[in-house]
């Protein structure tokens, strides 16, 4: 989903070269140490990961090892060949009991295997790599790859019932907009962990029902629910809003708000599904 957009944005003004599975598995060292070594690029951009969540607690051992040791190799490599390193890191390292949006410098907490996993990644890549940049997004959606709204589109279009919860807090964030965040923060030098999302924060039931709005949809029934009547494997946090603090520092444009964005992709994108 991120990858694809990053494609597109960075190859609008930079060379790029594009490498997935089975061309490069991040869980193998030596095969980012030659890819890396061969292309030497200036910047590495990881966007690979095991997002699942729920299924992240039953299968630890591939979380960790993708979204935790498979950073660390492509920062090893980035290291090794001088390049900087970006990853995509993820609100889920929080526990979410914060009642403000979190700053970048507040102290993680993950609560479930997903997000130890992920915060694993960043403790390596800090470690490997002194060049690096990491971005903790969230709620991510975009054209390709499973996402929430589509998930919502897809069951409304199916005549069933909604229940969404609604006391889990975040920012719902464009895969086109973190893409070209990303680039704007590349061309402004930014270094270290900044929290890039859309900017505004919703709960899945706001979002589910404006994505319903959006869609001209209007005879489905759509409850709100709490976390406690939807059990899930994986615990998700509370609140796990992201304060774009360093950005604002930075002086760098904020991100359009979720609404726009989730609206523009509803209109745009899910034509299919419409």
């Amino acid at each position: 989903m991120l990858g694809t957009d990053l494609m597109d944005i960075m190859g609008s003004s930079h060379a790029v070269s594009g490498f997935d599975l089975p061309d490069l598995d991040i869980t193998q060292l030596e095969q980012c140490l030659a890819k890396v070594s061969q292309i030497r690029p200036d910047v590495v951009i990881n966007a690979a990961a095991f997002t699942r969540v729920d299924e992240c607690e039953t299968n630890e051992t591939d979380a960790f090892r993708i979204n935790g040791y498979g950073a660390g190799n492509l920062a090893q490599a980035a290291s090794a060949a001088g390049s900087l390193l970006v990853h995509y890191s993820t609100d889920y390292v929080f526990d979410g009991r914060k009642k403000e949006p979190y700053l970048e410098d507040d102290e993680p907490n993950p609560q479930s295997a997903y997000g130890r996993s992920k915060l694993l990644g960043e403790t390596l890549i800090r470690e490997y790599c002194s060049r690096h940049l990491i971005a903790r997004t969230s709620w991510l959606f975009g054209r390709n790859g499973a996402n929430f709204i589509r998930t919502i589109l897809a069951a409304a279009k199916k005549g069933s019932p909604l229940r969404v919860v609604n006391d889990q807090r975040g920012s719902p964030t464009y895969s086109k907009d973190l893409a070209a965040q990303t680039r704007m923060m590349l061309e402004a030098g930014c270094r270290g962990i900044y929290h890039v999302t859309n900017s505004g924060a919703c709960s899945w039931f706001d979002l589910a029902s404006r994505v319903l709005e959006w869609a001209g949809i209007s005879n489905i029934s759509i409850v709100p629910v709490s976390t406690s009547e939807y059990p899930r494997p994986a615990q998700r946090p509370a609140n796990s809003v992201l304060a774009n603090s360093r950005l604002q520092r930075d002086g760098l444009p904020a991100m359009r708000s979720w609404q726009l964005a989730a609206r523009e992709y509803v209109e745009n994108q899910l034509r299919e599904i419409l």
